[in-house]
């Protein structure tokens, strides 16, 4: 009897089949077994790959609630719109806005600081980025003496990088620990570790705890900013690997940083849920800072609200990716309980904001004041100066603190957009109405915590 003729990956690739970890399981298969005709279609569609999906041909049109009003605003605000511009021809979106303290993160393509992009059916883990949840909370503390709120929350804070020390620790809550525990992309030792130790930290940059006086009311107000730390960046690097997976197979074309996870596949559930669990345990991150300064000062809270700005949220089947941009619309945040939290710099008042979704807001506001320019670009034009003058010259008449005790100087007033025109463009683009203002008192941040660092102190011994 004469012997079949064995298949090779050529002859799969000829049948439309791309080339992938399978082949040399589903050829050993074939041959073995020496199916052929209609009987080795049958077992292949099994390995049947998805149509490839292609890039925009053209730029999906996205609003733009930005202007320049000087040259170098009009650097920055061309490298965003030329960024949106690319990201805007991956293949799941559908819509997409800049708000007024947009400036650009990344290579070309990459989800700008201060954008909305509205995918269809789809997360993308690289447009909320690492920092999962990043958000403001505040507290009203009535009468009491901002000094003494200050004072108090540094002594329950903590900033820099890693998490509390055992003797340190905040209870992580029982019903959190189910959360994680419930969820495959969770339910791991190095997960549940940072969820114990990071929880009642801030970590460093531009996160910060910040007390002041409501205009409207006088009383004193504690407003924290940080997201979800290790435990977020984890998640991250589990969705990054899942996306670029599914990039792969099927949207090669795609921006890595674009990569995405399809809503209707098992990891696109238990990740949207991920991230739900995430949010759950910023949201207590802030809240045992903000509990534990309340009980240092043996009273209780007059009012409390809080929102993210780095944070993916679903209505219907799309998915409205913000990636430095605060949500107006009581939609998007199912635990709504006050108005909207908008930060400037330590040296302005926070903004108390409401505002309706329009065609051009897409249901969102800035997060802030965003930058112009890179930390290393600000540290060279402050050069000439110490740090001690600069800091003396941008926080006057205020109590702004370092956690670790060094001078970050690229966190101060200068380092960010100016505060004015960002507020104007807010009136100018319909981007929330301001209802009140936390004028500044101080604050805390974390600092240039590396200055002092082991292996800083090892090369200046050298």
């Amino acid at each position: 009897m004469e012997n079949k003729k064995n298949i090779t990956g050529k002859t799969l690739i000829d049948l439309g089949f791309r080339s992938g970890k399978w082949f040399p399981e589903a050829i050993d298969h074939i041959n073995t077994h020496q199916l052929q005709g209609e009987q080795m279609m049958s077992y292949l569609e099994q390995f049947k790959s998805p149509p490839l999906v292609d890039l925009h041909a053209d730029t999906v049109p996205f609003s733009v609630n930005i202007k320049a009003e000087n040259e170098l605003e009009e650097s920055n605000v061309n490298s965003v719109v030329k960024s949106m511009q690319t990201l805007m021809k991956t293949p799941t979106l559908v819509d997409g806005a800049i708000m007024p303290d947009a400036c650009p993160t990344g290579p070309e393509g990459t989800i700008p600081v201060g954008g909305v992009a509205v995918a269809k059916n789809a997360i993308h883990p690289g447009m909320h980025s690492a920092d999962i949840c990043c958000s403001v909370m505040l507290t009203d503390f009535g009468k009491m003496d901002p000094k003494k709120v200050l004072d108090a929350a540094h002594q329950q804070t903590h900033f820099g990088p890693g998490g509390r020390d055992r003797d340190t620790q905040y209870r992580f809550p029982e019903t959190l620990l189910k959360d994680f525990e419930g969820n495959f992309m969770l339910n791991n030792e190095k997960m549940i570790q940072a969820a114990r130790t990071h929880l009642g930290t801030q970590g460093d940059g531009n996160h910060f705890l910040f007390v002041g006086t409501s205009k409207k009311t006088g009383n004193t107000m504690m407003i924290t900013h940080h997201g979800s730390r290790g435990v977020g960046a984890n998640l991250y690097k589990t969705g990054m690997k899942i996306a670029e997976r599914y990039r792969r197979e099927i949207s090669p074309k795609t921006l890595k940083q674009n990569a995405w996870i399809p809503f209707d596949t098992e990891e696109g559930q238990t990740y949207w849920e991920a991230l739900q669990i995430i949010r759950k345990w910023t949201k207590t991150n802030h809240e045992v800072i903000h509990n534990a300064t309340l009980q240092a000062l043996h009273m209780d809270g007059w009012d409390r609200y809080w929102n993210e700005h780095n944070f993916v949220f679903k209505d219907e089947d799309r998915f409205y990716h913000a990636k430095g941009a605060t949500p107006l619309d009581p939609k998007f945040m199912p635990d709504i309980t006050g108005p909207r939290l908008i930060p400037l710099n330590m040296a302005e008042p926070v903004l108390i904001v409401n505002g309706a979704t329009t065609a051009t807001n897409l249901g969102f506001a800035p997060h802030g004041a965003g930058r112009n320019t890179s930390r290393t670009q600000h540290r060279k034009s402050k050069e000439g100066k110490t740090f001690d003058t600069i800091f003396a010259e941008e926080t006057q008449g205020l109590d702004v603190r370092f956690f670790s005790k060094e001078i970050d100087i690229t966190e101060l007033p200068s380092a960010y957009k100016n505060a004015e025109t960002v507020r104007n463009q807010m009136e100018e683009f319909g981007l929330g109405t301001v209802e009140d203002e936390v004028m500044p008192y101080g604050s805390i941040m974390a600092g240039d915590w590396q200055k002092n660092a082991p292996w800083r102190r090892k090369k200046r011994r050298r």
